[in-house]
């Protein structure tokens, strides 16, 4: 159950398995796979892991914001987008629904959603515990892509 509860587990493991074998029962063997995505899977993870590789040792904290950092991280890829974290998930969930098709389309979009709202209310937590700086931070850099959104 703990297990489940980790958003990059259902991410990275849960989702694809589960999509996999929707589109294996759909297909009634194995389906039709789009190689192409792939580079997008191996970036949205290596995204990722790097990022939060660079978080723990800058920031301090854990993974989540359950653990938030004890240091705001600005530099870097942080530099560029407030989230790249969460941005690794959404390159790797659109890889995998490029790469499979069908309800992996919904369940990118639903991530999309859902991902849009976890770092809405992120950004509530992290401007109580830093105030002023991250404030200045919301105004420098933008939420997902640089110089777009």
């Amino acid at each position: 159950r703990r297990w489940l509860a980790s958003t990059s587990n259902r991410t990275f493991v849960v989702w694809p398995l589960l999509l996999l074998a929707v589109q294996a029962a759909v297909a009634g063997g194995w389906p039709r796979l789009n190689p192409w995505a792939l580079p997008l899977l191996v970036w949205g993870y290596a995204q990722y892991r790097v990022v939060g590789t660079l978080r723990a040792a800058q920031g301090g904290g854990g993974p989540g914001i359950a653990n938030p950092p004890q240091r705001l991280v600005c530099s870097g890829i942080y530099a560029l987008t407030r989230n790249p974290m969460y941005l690794g998930h959404l390159i790797f969930l659109g890889g995998l629904a490029m790469l499979l098709s069908g309800v992996a389309w919904l369940v990118f979009a639903a991530h999309v959603l859902w991902f849009d709202r976890r770092v809405r209310s992120d950004e509530e937590s992290l401007l109580a515990l830093f105030g002023e700086p991250y404030r200045d931070y919301l105004r420098r850099v933008r939420r997902w892509i640089p110089g777009v959104y």
